[in-house]
């Protein structure tokens, strides 16, 4: 496919078994219906999804249905049967498409396989026999211990769900009067430049940091707009008042929000996050701050509510500004820098946080 930006990027081709995805985050997660913009997000930086298809008996999930519509899944109906195994004939049907799939599209070069069942393990072993590779999508709990080790890459959905994008916020059902005069003017433009340089600015480091994740080399800007477009086929650049992506970029390396080297073509810089950045370390101090404050009892505080305690003192506050894909991730790195200490609470199943001069106490 000679002039195809895409063509040494993998071609995915994305099979669900849905039954098992659903129930599992529902039951696991307390997740429903389930939500495939993470797993959208993951395979984007990956890749592009040729192909996306959905196995289950659609009659049980009517929710689920229009939210996979929505999202371009092909929906392939598997109905309950009388004297029958829906469930076996769910998973036969993927099979098959998997392996039909294998042989007829040659330029597929990678499957997402969304279940955490061990049966679809000989599966596996055939599509990487065939010189494909497999990632494998699953919940936790749901997922048996075989299949993570047969596939190349195996994504944990609990993980995903950690590290997507916060919903926008939606916007007021009214808006207020302009202000009379000059003044009022730039008050109103200027309340909106703000919101569209922050979301631009979480979209470009989250779809770097994973990109730098993947460690394959490195991210020039041609690959990483690419990526931008796959997680949002909307996004322009131009719409946010700059004339072309490496404009933006040099934006963002002028807010320290990423970093532009010499790339091995002229007008294609390697994009990377700034070493030392300061503006890191604040966020780093702020965690320990809220953190010296919450556990001053001694017994730390837990992992999950801390964000939103340390949001209430700087309400803009997102990990991925610094290419964390998660919250975890960020608490895990101020742990390595000693800002902090960890530990597993085994009963209340969570994270507990305290600073480094209370690990006397515990």
């Amino acid at each position: 496919m000679p002039g195809n930006p895409d063509e040494g990027e993998e071609r995915i081709a994305l099979l669900l078994d849905y039954e098992n995805l659903a129930i599992g985050a529902r039951e696991g997660l307390g997740v429903s219906p389930f939500d495939l913009t993470p797993v959208a997000d993951a395979l984007a930086v990956r890749g592009r999804v040729v192909a996306r298809r959905a196995y289950a008996d659609w009659s049980s999930f009517d929710d689920d249905r229009r939210l996979l519509a929505r999202a371009q899944v092909e929906l392939i109906d598997i109905p309950q049967r009388l004297g029958g195994s829906r469930k076996n004939a769910a998973d036969i049907k993927m099979a098959v498409d998997a392996v039909e799939i294998a042989y007829e599209r040659s330029w597929v070069t990678t499957f997402a396989i969304g279940t955490g069942d061990s049966d679809f393990t000989p599966l596996v072993h055939k599509l990487r026999e065939l010189d494909k590779r497999v990632i494998g999508i699953g919940v936790a709990s749901s997922t048996s211990r075989l299949l993570p080790p047969a596939c190349d890459e195996f994504l944990y959905y609990d993980r995903l769900l950690d590290a997507a994008a916060p919903p926008a916020e939606p916007a007021p059902a009214t808006q207020p009067e302009p202000a009379s005069g000059a003044g009022g003017a730039e008050g109103a433009w200027g309340a909106d430049e703000p919101a569209d340089d922050e979301a631009v600015g979480r979209l470009v480091t989250r779809t770097l940091s994973g990109l730098a994740r993947r460690g394959d080399g490195p991210v020039l800007a041609s690959r990483l707009k690419r990526a931008v477009l796959r997680q949002d086929p909307t996004f322009d650049e131009a719409e946010i008042g700059f004339r072309g992506f490496g404009e933006l970029l040099r934006h963002l390396q002028d807010q320290r929000i990423v970093e532009l080297a010499a790339g091995s073509a002229s007008g294609d810089p390697e994009v990377s996050f700034p070493e030392n950045e300061p503006a890191e370390d604040d966020a780093f101090r702020l965690l320990a701050q809220v953190v010296g404050e919450e556990s001053r009892s001694g017994n730390g505080v837990p992992l999950s509510g801390l964000k939103d305690r340390v949001r209430k003192r700087r309400s803009d506050f997102s990990e991925k500004t610094y290419g964390f894909a998660s919250f975890l991730s960020f608490a895990k790195a101020a742990r390595a820098r000693g800002v902090v200490r960890m530990a597993w609470d085994e009963s209340a199943g969570d994270w507990r946080l305290a600073s480094p001069d209370l690990s006397g106490r515990r």
